[in-house]
């Protein structure tokens, strides 16, 4: 079963910005007030689009939705996770710019205009901007203004949430989601930033970003969990094989990540296995890809002290045992 509501004739001019909005068995609600954050931007509706992908919810939600169907694009696919829904958006998007929201989270409108308003005034291929848990007064936001993504990755290490940045469409090319993983966006991120020429970073949170407890990323079942570690070890890997064959100064930027993600990894194990086994298999992975020990370099404080303990078996058993659940 599939539906999709017919763009209307503003909406068949070339938008500004696409808006990716997946949603999955979520509470009408939230999805409700994820839209409603959406349609009181600033932005005409021919210079919005807006496509909501149910990706195989029980009830789909399109007769739910009242007056806000007619404004969106819907469709309904079976049920194939996050990336695919994801994928499914893009090859229906026409704006200038992708912007992806989850469907149980929305958009904070003040600091979102704020980036918008970089649209507008630099056009750069992305504006990078701050998630929130809380529902924030705005604030005067700093604005840092980057030559490259490559630029931007080398300096910082970067929140990959792909919700967390607007970007210019075409940059992204041939690139897509890796289907029937977690930790997509560790992947789609930095790979998407070797291709940005022009970068905006900005303090301003415009996202709320909702944990929920019934989320996939706080399901507390084992088999989960090992499948999270694998993908995540498959995405390192995937990440490694790029940067052997780019120019050497994408190479330093991509190997930034990789190192940052190599570091998660391990920490990954330790917290949800808490088996110095599974650490000490974990690490002989990345060995074995030339990943381990964690290149000597001092990207930041947590990432020296973490390389230090790690790089000795009674360090990673210590490390184990007393990390907590949450960096």
């Amino acid at each position: 079963m599939s539906h999709q509501q017919a763009l209307s004739p503003d909406n068949r001019q070339t938008p500004l910005v696409t808006f990716i909005v997946t949603t999955y068995n979520l509470p009408l609600p939230l999805l409700k007030q994820c839209l409603a954050s959406i349609l009181a931007l600033s932005l005409q509706p021919s210079e919005r689009e807006i496509i909501v992908v149910d990706d195989g919810s029980d009830s789909p939600v399109a007769s739910s939705l009242g007056s806000q169907l007619n404004a969106v694009t819907y469709i309904w696919q079976p049920n194939q996770g996050l990336s695919a829904a994801r994928n499914a958006g893009i090859s229906l998007a026409h704006g200038t710019y992708i912007q992806f929201v989850d469907g149980d989270d929305y958009l904070l409108k003040p600091a979102y205009e704020h980036c918008l308003e970089l649209l507008r005034q630099h056009t750069p291929d992305m504006v990078m901007f701050e998630y929130t848990h809380h529902a924030q007064v705005h604030q005067q936001p700093t604005d840092d203004f980057y030559p490259s993504g490559t630029a931007y990755m080398r300096q910082h290490n970067i929140h990959a949430t792909a919700c967390g940045y607007l970007f210019r469409r075409k940059t992204m090319g041939a690139l897509r989601f890796t289907p029937g993983i977690f930790h997509e966006d560790e992947e789609f991120t930095p790979l998407l930033l070797l291709s940005v020429d022009s970068l905006i970073h900005t303090s301003a949170a415009a996202y709320f970003y909702r944990v929920r407890n019934n989320s996939i990323t706080q399901d507390k079942n084992p088999e989960v969990h090992q499948k999270r570690l694998t993908d995540f070890m498959s995405v390192i890997s995937r990440l490694q094989s790029v940067a052997d064959r780019i120019p050497s100064t994408d190479k330093l930027a991509l190997q930034r990540r990789i190192s940052q993600l190599s570091m998660d990894y391990i920490y990954n194990t330790m917290v949800l296995t808490r088996s110095a086994s599974s650490v000490e298999a974990c690490v002989e992975q990345l060995r074995s890809e030339g990943l381990f020990p964690l290149p000597s370099i001092r990207y930041t404080r947590n990432y020296r002290l973490f390389r230090l303990l790690s790089n000795s078996h009674m360090g990673r058993l210590l490390l184990t045992h007393l990390l907590p659940n949450n960096k």
